[in-house]
Formats: C-alpha cells, sequence, structure tokens
C-alpha cells in the first residue's frame, strides 16, 4: 500500500484501538469464567480487523501458490478486503493450498514449510489473533512459546532457576516425532470446542488445515498435521499441546509424583525436571500414553533421562558417574562450577546450530563474492553475526560466540580470496583491513539471571 493510499484509508489508530478493545474484553471474559465457550466470534472478522490484520503482516515474504506479493495486493486493498469480507461471510471463502518448500535442517534432512497466500495470510491473521485472546488465559506460565511477552530467553532463565533453586536430579528431555506433521485434525476440532462454540468459526480453521498443498506442480492432500509457516499453526500448535501436554501435567502428574518436579515448554520443545528417577521413569512412560491419545508419539533416538544437577555434580567431583548433559532451545545444558567453585548450570551453543550458522555463511558467500561488491559482503556478514549475538549471546556463552567470530573471519579469509586466480588478502594484510572495517565483535545481548518469569 502505498502512502496515497494510506492517507485515505480508516483512522489507523481507531481501528487498532477498537479491535484490541473487542479482544481484551474477550480475554477478560475468558479469565473471569473459565468455563464459558464463546459462541459468536465470526463478528469480530470485519473490514477493520481485516484491514489491521492486513497491516501486521511481514512484507517481503515470499508470493504463494497464486505468485501475488503483499505489495501486489496492497494496491487494490479496498476492494480485495471488500471482496474477501464478503465471500467470508457467505462461507464461500476457501483457502488455497500452501506452496510447500523446503529448507535444510542442521542434521542434513529437510524440513518442510508451507507459504499460504497473501489473502489466505490475512485471514489467518485475524483468526489467530482471535484465538490468542480466549485462550492466552488458560495457558500454563511453563509455557513460553509464541506468545505475548514471553520468549525463548525467559524459558532458559526458567530452566536456570529451576535446576539451581530447586532439588532437580534428573531431566526428562522428551521430543515429538514429526509433531506438526501429525497433529490429528479430530483432536484439535475437539480441543477447540472446550472454549468456542461458534460453529462457522471453526469451520473456516478446519479448511485452513484441510487445505492442501501444492508441491512442484501436484496437490496433496492434507489429512493431519498443520504446515509449519502459516500464520495460525503457532497458536494451534500451543492449543493442541496444552490439552495434550500442559493440562494433563498439571491435573495428573504433579499431584502423584513422590517429589518434586517442574517442566518448561516452548513451542514442541519441553523438558520435565525431577528429584529422583523413580519419578522421571513413571512420567516417561506416561508421557508416551498420553501422546499416543493424540496420536503423537516419542522420538527414541532424541528422548532420554539425564542425571544432572547439583548432586550429579558432587558426585563427579568425587569419582562417580559423570553428569549427562540435555538440548534445549538451541544450547547443550551443562553442569559446571563458578570461579569460586561453586555448582551452577552451564550453556554452550549447540553444535549442530554452530554448524548452521557457520554454514549459513559460507554458501552465502560461495554463491555472492563475484557478484556483490566488498561492501556488501561485509554488510552481510555483519549482519548474520549480529543475528547471531542476539540470540546465543547468553550468560557463560561467550567463549563459544568468540569462537564463531574466529570461524567467520575465516571463512570469509577463504572465500574472499576465491574470487580470482589471484589472492585478494595474505592473513597479515586480512587482519589489517579488519582494523580499518571491523566486523562486530561478540558481546553478551542477553542476561539471564535477569530475567523476568
Amino acid at each position: 500500500m502505498c502512502k496515497e493510499e494510506r492517507k485515505h484509508s480508516p483512522d489507523t489508530e481507531r481501528v487498532n484501538k477498537g479491535m484490541a478493545t473487542k479482544l481484551t474484553l474477550i480475554t477478560r471474559r475468558a479469565q473471569e469464567d473459565k468455563a464459558c465457550k464463546f459462541n459468536n466470534l465470526m463478528h469480530l472478522i470485519n473490514e477493520s480487523s481485516l484491514l489491521e490484520s492486513f497491516w501486521m503482516l511481514k512484507k517481503g515474504k515470499a508470493a504463494g501458490v497464486d505468485g501475488m506479493s503483499l505489495e501486489e495486493y496492497g494496491k487494490g486493498w479496498q476492494k480485495n478486503v471488500a471482496d474477501l469480507l464478503t465471500r467470508l461471510k457467505s462461507m464461500s471463502y476457501r483457502p488455497q493450498p500452501v506452496k510447500r518448500v523446503y529448507i535444510p535442517k542442521a542434521d542434513g534432512a529437510q524440513r518442510p514449510l508451507g507459504i499460504p497466500t497473501v489473502e489466505d495470510k490475512l485471514v489467518q491473521m485475524c483468526f489467530a489473533r482471535i484465538l490468542e485472546a480466549v485462550y492466552e488465559p488458560d495457558f500454563m506460565d511453563f509455557s513460553y512459546g509464541f506468545r505475548a511477552k514471553k520468549n525463548c530467553h525467559q524459558a532458559l532463565a526458567r530452566v536456570d532457576h529451576i535446576i539451581m533453586r530447586e532439588p532437580i536430579n534428573y531431566v526428562l528431555d522428551a521430543d515429538i516425532k514429526g509433531f506438526f506433521d501429525n497433529v490429528s485434525h479430530e483432536r484439535l476440532k475437539r480441543c477447540l470446542e472446550v472454549r468456542i462454540s461458534d460453529g462457522k468459526f471453526i469451520r473456516y480453521i478446519a479448511r485452513f488445515l484441510k487445505s492442501g498443498v501444492m508441491e512442484e506442480g501436484h496437490y496433496l492432500d492434507t489429512e493431519r498435521g498443520t504446515p509449519q509457516g502459516g500464520v495460525i499453526s503457532p497458536v494451534l500448535a500451543n492449543i493442541y499441546l496444552h490439552y495434550a501436554l500442559d493440562v494433563w501435567y498439571v491435573k495428573r502428574v504433579k499431584p502423584n509424583v513422590l517429589s518434586h518436579t517442574d517442566m518448561v515448554r516452548y513451542a514442541d520443545d519441553f523438558v520435565i525436571f525431577t528429584e529422583n528417577l523413580e519419578d522421571a521413569e513413571r512420567i516417561l512412560e506416561a508421557l508416551a500414553r498420553r501422546l499416543k491419545l493424540f496420536e503423537l508419539e516419542l522420538s527414541s533416538g532424541k528422548t532420554k533421562i539425564v542425571w544432572f544437577g547439583r548432586r550429579a555434580q558432587q558426585e563427579a567431583d568425587q569419582g562417580g558417574e559423570k553428569p549427562g548433559t540435555f538440548n534445549f532451545l538451541g544450547f547443550t545444558h551443562i553442569c559446571t562450577r563458578s570461579r569460586k567453585g561453586f555448582f551452577k548450570v552451564g550453556r554452550k551453543t549447540e553444535r549442530k546450530r554452530f554448524a548452521r550458522g557457520l554454514r549459513k555463511v559460507k554458501t552465502w558467500l560461495k554463491c555472492n563474492r563475484n557478484r556483490k561488491p566488498l561492501k556488501e559482503i561485509w554488510g552481510m556478514v555483519s549482519w548474520i553475526l549480529i543475528g547471531h549475538y542476539r540470540y546465543y549471546g547468553v550468560s557463560d556463552n561467550f567463549r563459544h560466540i568468540n569462537h564463531f567470530y574466529d570461524e567467520v573471519k575465516r571463512v570469509v579469509f577463504k572465500w574472499l580470496n576465491r574470487r580470482s586466480q589471484r589472492r585478494s588478502f595474505c592473513w597479515a594484510s586480512f587482519q589489517q583491513y579488519l582494523k580499518t572495517h571491523p566486523m562486530p565483535k561478540p558481546r553478551i545481548y542477553v542476561n539471564l539471571y535477569a530475567q523476568a518469569f
């Protein structure tokens, strides 16, 4: 949408305030009455809410199967939104198949990603905001994924707090096998019906789930799963795991264990902490049965019980069994000691994530070393470094982000010298160039010990 068109658009502040007020009232009602079912949510889908959702979409994203970009859709936003609203109200709107692409994973495999059309993203954004307003009061405080005012660094801080302040000796490091590909549509519908009785609203969500995918020109049905990449997928995943996992843990697990237990979840990535091994083993057995009810299963190769904590470190110091390690949110957690000799939880960048970050730099340089001027190459490398620091630059991880910085320097030096048969730099001249054109230096961006949760 160009600036001139925005001048003639509805008053942004008024639209935002109106929609936000309605969503706030829904959240308040859901919080006050845990048994309340919302039976008229479709009235929230109007021209104002669609327009606001349109402005919230991120620019520069890949187009869906229709090939239309966000900028192209915005050129005729008044006509497009009006036509979309008419089809939504008459129940004639049907989402188009998502375009499936693949992105490489750290282990060399490929992760499927679904790209909806702009119009479908717009409607999904509207529905997602309503779902968040309804379910946010129900979500547990140990759930951190894709929620307002919650993030992965807070989840990491909570992990540190639990191990350091509570009597934890074992960590159940669980992994759900292909979660996003195996969500049961029927089970998800039942989860939604706990809080929503608006039939039209739920029917549209079902249409999104069953819209199918287009892969290399071939249409494929989607009988199960929620495509990664859809705007609505994160909140649907949270709702599904809220009933499949969180409610079960609070109501069935915690009251029936023999000792202390706690849990932290970020989307489908979660860890459960226990004081004794017997509880950990019982929880693992019960967890497998629980997930089976929701047509999910644990990954046998990635799920394990880890001997971890203060007591594990003490026994290791006395020549006993060495504490284990576990991965969570891209960090490998280890038992270590502070400078004064006290036990503490250490963390370092997970090996696969470290390799993936370096591979990103290598791939880009290999493809662009002769296409881009040195100034643009430096800008891109700096952007990648800062992004890495902002996520992995947390307490106790300086050594590993500094190692990443050193490795990136070597990669840049190697590929700049491959732009032609003549070398651009020797190592001494490259180091001199870095003094006048420095790359961003590593620094700690996040103090986990000061995070609020």
